[in-house]
């Protein structure tokens, strides 16, 4: 590449650098936003724990009482009684298989080795959760490394603050029970409304033919990944977890429901992104191509995507959306479209992907949603 290219091709990337940071702001601040409330409750349960072996147990080091209860509480709002407690008795088991095993043939290379071989498989025999095995392990490892000086109150000193740690965090969990919809729902609100930013962006780009709003998108769209990954994983996690609360199972149908949109809308992101290089493509040839009125439909699709995002969190039907989103599919005809053009069909049969994948994400069944695009 020629320095004057090189040159030219510089504003372009800093603008996109600039972009990603800002969309990468915005998703930390969110981050924060939803999880500064169980940090400061898993921070003060720490703190808690710390004063019961200190105070209570008559401990002068209780270093696994907070150990525990961060562990077992973390900070994500995902705090099922039962994840906790599977967590509180890990720890617990594992500190205990440590300090035995310290008791009997001390600290060394191999004896870490022995200690995680046998926690494990004792974790594997009380429980079939990986987080039990794992941390039963890890408490081990740590108990059988730490110098023999850490132990406080006895041979089972450090066992019982852990147990103490577990125990204020299994009442925190008890005490400030969660919707299991909740978070989901939050995630699928920012994921679908990061979703709905890149189509607004990339629609001013198809009307403006401006190329750098179109890579705009695109970045945008790379950047909103962790949000979908995250929407996935929640809700994923909160419909394991409704067969297993009676709470959840209430709610077991709205659960399914949106770890299935999350896939839906995924890909749908992924379409988007591929929609969004084909258009920068098209922009930059020499041919001029009349994309306003596809420009208009991604628009409207982008709009039905801001609807149901708040739909979603508050779980709603999403009836509005789903009326848009078939106005915009009816659109979608390649040979009206770009009848005479072969790349603005290509980026019509791309919207119309798009498009069906929302339209389930809204409710609508595959049959249905494949349906209300004109035939081909």
């Amino acid at each position: 590449m020629s320095s004057r290219a090189a040159a030219e091709r510089r504003p372009g990337r800093s603008a996109a650098s600039l972009t990603a940071a800002r969309a990468r702001g915005r998703q930390g601040v969110a981050r924060v936003r939803s999880s500064w409330v169980p940090v400061l409750q898993a921070a003060v349960a720490g703190g808690v724990s710390y004063a019961v072996g200190l105070y209570v147990l008559g401990h002068p080091a209780p270093f696994f009482a907070p150990v525990s209860a961060w562990v077992c509480l973390g900070f994500t709002r995902d705090r099922s009684v039962r994840r906790v407690s599977e967590l509180a008795v890990g720890v617990a088991v594992g500190v205990a298989l440590g300090d035995l095993v310290v008791h009997l043939i001390g600290t060394g290379a191999w004896q870490i080795a022995v200690t995680l071989f046998v926690a494990a498989l004792v974790g594997r025999f009380l429980d079939r959760g990986v987080l039990f095995t794992t941390q039963a392990g890890v408490q081990a490892i740590v108990i059988v490394g730490l110098p023999v000086g850490t132990a406080t109150g006895g041979p089972l000193g450090r066992w019982t603050d852990a147990l103490a740690g577990g125990l204020v965090a299994l009442a925190v969990a008890v005490l400030t029970p969660t919707d299991p919809r909740t978070h989901p729902r939050r995630h699928a609100r920012d994921a679908l409304l990061a979703l709905a930013d890149v189509l607004r962006v990339l629609a001013r780009g198809l009307d403006h033919r401006d190329v750098d709003d179109v890579e705009d998108a695109l970045v945008l769209g790379r950047t909103s990944q962790p949000a979908l990954d995250g929407w996935q994983e929640t809700a994923g996690s909160a419909h394991e977890l409704a067969r297993l609360s009676p709470a959840g199972r209430r709610h077991r149908d709205e659960l399914r429901a949106l770890a299935a949109d999350a896939v839906l809308v995924d890909r749908a992101m992924r379409n988007t992104r591929v929609l969004a290089r084909r258009s920068s493509a098209t922009l930059t040839a020499e041919q001029v191509h009349d994309v306003g009125e596809l420009a208009d439909v991604v628009a409207q699709v982008g709009a039905a995507v801001g609807e149901l995002a708040h739909d979603r969190a508050s779980g709603r039907d999403p009836e509005g959306p789903r009326r848009t989103l078939h106005a915009a599919a009816e659109r979608l005809d390649p040979y009206r479209l770009g009848a005479e053009d072969w790349q603005v069909q290509g980026l019509v049969l791309l919207a119309r992907s798009l498009v069906v994948d929302l339209l389930e994400a809204a409710g609508e069944g595959p049959v249905e949603a494949r349906a209300a695009l004109p035939p081909l």
